[in-house]
């Protein structure tokens, strides 16, 4: 029997191997996002047409202490904002406990930024009114002043990966009727929340249970590249006149995410006033930096972690046949058929984020729905 099966949806098209980096401005597009210009700013997706009658879930906006974001040297609020989305008759059933479904999102966005991408509530809604079970579906924000945690561990960003998987599940957990139980918990998350996704579903399924990444970010390691090339010394003229992190707010996209990547997985405490290291600084290569940076790629690491990943009782991936992303998630799958390590994988038609609230609808609420585990004996 096969380990996963691979389903294209529309057409197919993989294209060749992008050629080798070639210096530091391309290596951001290797490590960190290949995404269109579009991705700048609010993106536009396709949008599944409202079902009439659709039951109306109920969205509270949230704020969740994250102990484990105290005290980070960029001064973000160790108070995130949370979107939570309770199923119809939350406040009726008062006895009925849910499985919930924690939802991470990308790189640049917010969580409220995200809803507008991935369209909820009104996919939530028309999954339930399509069959899906109910179930509490979370978003917490883990945007950052460079635009994104990473959902990493560093003294730069507070650790974005234990706030995820234990101060927001505790909370959740504490303050709504969930089933808390490591079965009734499910991780998904799009782009750096794809990448949120495989880094915290590896390292706990002592929290999760079941597991969907969307076209991850950031999952291989890439060579360094030239540091006099003219990208990077007009990265490194570009971010010289940053007096603190805050100052990053007037960079452009690119620059900002090779800061937010060096804060989550280069972090100097004693170098302020950023309080990270780069790969290249002052027109000199740092191997010893990039190799920090591989030890956070999930391609280097995932060996580390196939006893974990066995223990999910379910993990699907999918991405769109002209997403840059699509090559290393390919590998990413095919790492887990080596292992025997069974799990759904579907390249469909769609850019990086062209589908991603039909996704949602169609494919992401219907598979926690059929793999969560919905009652209190669940074992």
């Amino acid at each position: 029997m096969k380990n996963h099966s691979i389903t294209f949806a529309g057409r197919n098209k993989r294209g060749r191997e992008l050629s080798p980096i070639k210096n530091l401005g391309l290596l951001l597009l290797g490590i960190v996002f290949v995404l269109p210009g579009a991705a700048l700013a609010q993106v536009k997706t396709e949008v599944p047409p409202p079902v009439p009658g659709a039951p109306k879930v109920i969205v509270q906006h949230i704020k969740v202490h994250g102990a484990s974001l105290e005290g980070n040297l960029e001064h973000d609020p160790a108070d995130r904002d949370v979107l939570v989305f309770l199923p119809p008759g939350y406040y009726t059933h008062k006895h009925r406990r849910y499985p919930v479904l924690y939802a991470l999102h990308g790189y640049s966005i917010g969580a409220e930024q995200w809803t507008h991408e991935i369209h909820v509530p009104q996919t939530i809604e028309g999954a339930y009114a399509q069959g899906a079970k109910r179930m509490i579906v979370v978003l917490p924000d883990s945007k950052t002043v460079y635009g994104g945690s990473m959902y990493s561990s560093s003294v730069t960003t507070g650790d974005y990966e234990r706030f995820i998987s234990h101060d927001l599940v505790s909370y959740i957990d504490a303050h709504y009727r969930t089933l808390p139980n490591r079965l009734s918990r499910g991780l998904v998350g799009h782009s750096m929340g794809g990448y949120g996704a495989t880094r915290i579903g590896m390292k706990h399924p002592d929290v999760f249970g079941v597991l969907y990444i969307m076209s991850p970010c950031c999952l291989a390691p890439h060579p360094l590249g030239s540091p006099n090339s003219p990208q990077e010394k007009a990265f490194e003229q570009t971010i010289a006149g940053l007096k603190s992190p805050a100052d990053s707010a007037k960079l452009g996209f690119f620059p900002r995410a090779m800061l937010a990547s060096a804060a989550a997985w280069s972090p100097d405490p004693h170098k302020p006033p950023l309080y990270l290291d780069l790969p290249v600084e002052n027109g000199v290569a740092h191997p010893s930096v990039m190799a920090r940076w591989t030890a956070n790629s999930p391609l280097a690491f995932i060996d580390q972690y196939i006893d974990n990943l066995r223990r999910y009782r379910a993990i699907a991936i999918d991405v769109g046949d002209l997403d840059g992303l699509r090559f290393d998630t390919i590998k990413l799958s095919q790492i887990l058929d080596k292992y025997g390590i069974q799990h759904s994988f579907q390249i469909y038609h769609g850019t990086h984020t062209s589908a991603v609230a039909m996704r949602f609808q169609y494919h992401v609420m219907p598979f926690f729905s059929q793999h969560l585990c919905f009652s209190q004996d669940c074992k």
